[in-house]
């Protein structure tokens, strides 16, 4: 028996197998094929892409003056698309980086409420994205002859806007983390990516098929960049657009806040908090 076992192990091993690569794929696969947010990132940033770029493309085919109307529009647009993506990752990838060090369980165990929690995420998002955004902002004029704060104070208007409506966006995506796990941890891009080509950031919302367009004037996002460009091409600061951003704004904050409180209320009751990890 033990000359046996000696045998085997001492027995060469072939220096290729294809059996251990199917091996090594069919784990994967089974990864994928229990986890919904990997199947679908998977077929999402080609389809994203091509959407976000096809309505770019067919815009600019029929008005070739557009850009040449207002310097630096597009550098100004891709700046304030940063505001709301840096906004969102402000908020879930702090989170998430707590459910990486299993640090959730001890915070609670401190007087810390939830609430609080939330506050805490958006308020470094705001820090985050501030030390994102303003470097790129300022090397824009020796770089490009685009000085975005001439917007002046509108910028600020649109910056809270989109700084708000970020937040929300992580909330709801850290509230999903929670109750689904790291393995949604790809929501944080997933779900900000998803509202660009309805946010008209680089197109008006008359450029989207009509019933796009519905859907666009129910995103404070596009309320916003539509803002962004009344002021640059006339001039006019619309309040309109502004006052619908911040109405939408309050009830999706509202609603992100209490979807994120009630997950974290059945993560308690159902023992996640000890089960999140790398």
């Amino acid at each position: 028996m033990r000359n046996d076992q000696e045998q085997a192990v001492c027995t060469p091993q072939p220096s290729f197998s294809v059996r251990r690569i199917f091996a090594l794929m069919l784990r994967h696969l089974y990864v994928l094929r229990r986890s919904w947010p990997r199947l679908l990132e998977l077929m999402y940033w080609p389809l994203v892409q091509m959407i976000l770029w096809g309505f770019v493309t067919k815009f600019f085919l029929g008005h070739s003056d557009w850009v040449a109307q207002a310097a630096g529009v597009l550098i100004s647009a891709v700046l304030l698309w940063d505001v709301l993506f840096r906004a969102n990752l402000g908020v879930s990838l702090p989170f998430i980086e707590e459910m990486w060090s299993r640090n959730l369980a001890q915070l609670f165990i401190s007087p810390l409420r939830d609430v609080e929690l939330i506050v805490a995420l958006v308020m470094m998002s705001l820090v985050r994205t501030l030390i994102s955004v303003t470097p790129a902002a300022f090397l824009a004029l020796p770089f490009f002859d685009v000085w975005v704060f001439q917007l002046g104070v509108p910028l600020l208007a649109f910056f809270a806007n989109l700084l708000i409506f970020g937040s929300v966006i992580g909330i709801g995506v850290a509230a999903l983390i929670l109750r689904f796990g790291l393995g949604a941890e790809s929501l944080c891009w997933l779900g900000i990516f998803l509202l660009a080509p309805v946010s008209a950031i680089y197109y008006p919302v008359s450029a989207l098929p009509g019933w796009l367009q519905t859907i666009a004037l129910m995103l404070p996002s596009a309320h916003t960049f539509e803002g962004m460009r009344g002021v640059l091409f006339d001039g006019v600061f619309s309040w309109s657009h502004f006052w619908w951003a911040a109405g939408l704004n309050g009830v999706m904050l509202a609603a992100a806040s209490l979807f994120f409180l009630h997950m974290m209320k059945q993560a308690r009751i159902k023992g996640l908090l000890m089960q999140q990890g790398e």
